[in-house]
């Protein structure tokens, strides 16, 4: 999904961020549970309408069984996606899919790349940046993308930045189910109109006017 870097209006990244949501909850509540274990923005397919999929399940995962909370694996993934306890220990969880799930999400807020080393060193890596200034509730309209030039509902913003802080906390058992995170975007979604729309619209109105 390159177009995280793109230019996008507020209800394009919201929906996107609850298709993708969608997906990986419909993994973690199937019947055989799947992590997909490498969830990042270049995974995520869109159609013409911004509609997310999901794509490249190569390295998913079956979830853990009976009482097990997760599965031990070889350290596979992205660096910058990947939940820090994966990293140190190899352990897989659902709630690794949803630290990646929260890196995604705040790139859809910034703008920005998970990792960018033409960034100045405190800014580079996206959540080390991030973080302190998301929990902050007077700085946290520092970090969205200034090419939304302001054009977003404060309170929906608010929301999606504690959203992707929480999926982001440092302990996997305090961050969110994806089915919460579903249930948390939902109410964020609103209309998206194309320029076309509005383009054919004005070129309408222009007409029953003359």
């Amino acid at each position: 999904m390159a177009g995280v870097l793109l230019p996008m209006s507020w209800s394009t990244r919201m929906k996107i961020a609850f298709g993708a949501a969608k997906g990986l909850a419909f993994l973690h509540e199937a019947e055989k549970p799947v992590i997909y274990r490498d969830f990042k923005t270049s995974n995520i397919l869109l159609d013409l309408d911004y509609n997310a999929k999901l794509s490249d399940f190569g390295l998913a995962k079956d979830g853990p069984e009976g009482d097990k909370s997760h599965v031990s694996t070889r350290i596979m993934g992205t660096y910058g996606y990947a939940a820090p306890e994966y990293i140190m220990t190899g352990h897989l969880s659902s709630s690794s899919d949803v630290y990646s799930f929260g890196v995604v999400l705040l790139e859809l807020l910034t703008g920005r790349k998970s990792l960018d080393k033409l960034r100045p060193a405190r800014e580079q890596n996206l959540t080390d940046w991030a973080l302190p200034l998301l929990k902050e509730k007077k700085k946290f309209l520092n970090i969205i993308d200034p090419r939304l030039e302001g054009d977003y509902p404060i309170k929906g913003v608010h929301k999606a930045a504690m959203l992707a802080y929480h999926c982001l906390n440092k302990n996997p058992k305090a961050r969110p189910l994806m089915r919460d995170i579903v249930d948390s975007l939902e109410p964020l979604q609103v209309p998206i109109i194309s320029q076309v729309s509005d383009t054919e619209s004005k070129g309408k109105e222009d007409a029953q006017s003359n």
